[in-house]
């Protein structure tokens, strides 16, 4: 089975440096994840992903496509609803909310195949207790029960196209006020009160999530370390009690949140050694450039992510999914 390096870095522009090239060729990086920078038009983000593809063929190509605020690519692409919208329509016409779920999943899937992208970073798991505003509205919902079955219908729908799914951040970032992109938020509730939050990863656990990414958050309560730098929270919770097979990816290790151990080769080991499959280091070049020649190992887990796109996008299903979803638009 073909393994991939745990790294996954993004690039800088519309197409590739040299230097970028030089990179992608390097055993350690396994990933490239795609931001708004890298889109100006279906078109040239296709040739990017193939000129990616001629380093390395088996690269993993992703990109944060949520729908509402998060959402990378939009010239040519459905602008998806942001999430609570569905978990909104769920309170009134539960029925609906789900088929409209499933209909998000699958365009978003579709349509994200269809240039080369193998996965996106959804879906948002954490619950919406109104006080996070880097989470808000990205939230199905404030009850974990109602967020696995939105998710779970999301989920289908991106794997009835070949996508795989990202829950994320786990075990919830939804209670902090914090940003982790500018702070360490720190939650100090107790063991028992997160289970509120982990409910959301467990419903869907053997039942669609095929990965997972912790939070850049402290559970004061439960370990001293953010969940992402846990061995606690990934392999003992996560994976030993909540039986979790799948992949597991850290959140961005440039982040503020991730500050909490200094030195970048420091995050990148401590991530991989506490249970994280693969790492992310974004918008700073330089930090990949300090870890990218080290002798990380390779994991064969990774390939699992791989998109399979089986045919040409099918305009009629699309048609059809785009019309359940069109009061969300």
């Amino acid at each position: 089975m073909m393994t991939l390096g745990p790294i996954m870095m993004d690039v800088s522009g519309l197409i590739l440096t040299e230097t970028e090239k030089t990179q992608l060729a390097k055993p350690s990086i396994g990933g490239v994840i795609l931001f708004t920078r890298n889109f100006e038009s279906i078109g040239q983000v296709r040739d990017l992903i193939k000129s990616i593809r001629l380093v390395n063929q088996n690269m993993l190509i992703s990109v944060d496509h949520e729908g509402g605020r998060v959402q990378r690519f939009r010239e040519g692409f459905t602008h998806l609803p942001a999430m609570a919208k569905l978990g909104r329509v769920y309170d009134q016409n539960p029925k609906q909310a789900l088929k409209q779920a499933f209909s998000c999943g699958w365009v978003l899937a579709a349509e994200l195949l269809e240039i080369g992208v193998d996965f996106s970073f959804t879906p948002v798991l954490d619950l919406d207790y109104g006080n996070s505003s880097v989470i808000g509205d990205r939230a199905f919902h404030s009850n974990p029960e109602v967020v696995v079955k939105l998710a779970g219908a999301l989920i289908k729908g991106m794997h009835e196209t070949g996508m795989k799914c990202v829950g994320k951040h786990f075990p919830g970032h939804g209670h902090v006020t914090l940003d982790s992109h500018l702070d360490l938020p720190i939650d100090g509730r107790s063991m028992d009160e997160i289970e509120q939050d982990i409910l959301s990863f467990k419903g869907l656990i053997n039942n669609g999530l095929d990965a997972v990414m912790p939070a850049h958050v402290v559970y004061s309560q439960v370990d001293d370390k953010p969940a992402g730098f846990s061995s606690k929270w990934i392999k003992d919770i996560l994976q030993s009690q909540l039986e979790f097979t799948g992949v597991v990816f850290s959140d961005d290790l440039s982040m503020q949140g991730a500050h909490f151990i200094k030195g970048i080769t420091e995050r990148v080991q401590v991530s991989l050694e506490s249970g994280c499959d693969m790492v992310l280091i974004c918008n700073h070049p330089e930090l990949v450039a300090e870890v990218i020649d080290k002798p990380w190992l390779a994991n064969e887990k990774l390939q699992s992510m791989k998109g399979i796109k089986t045919q040409k996008l099918d305009k009629m299903a699309r048609d059809n999914h785009l019309q359940n979803i069109q009061t969300l638009l």
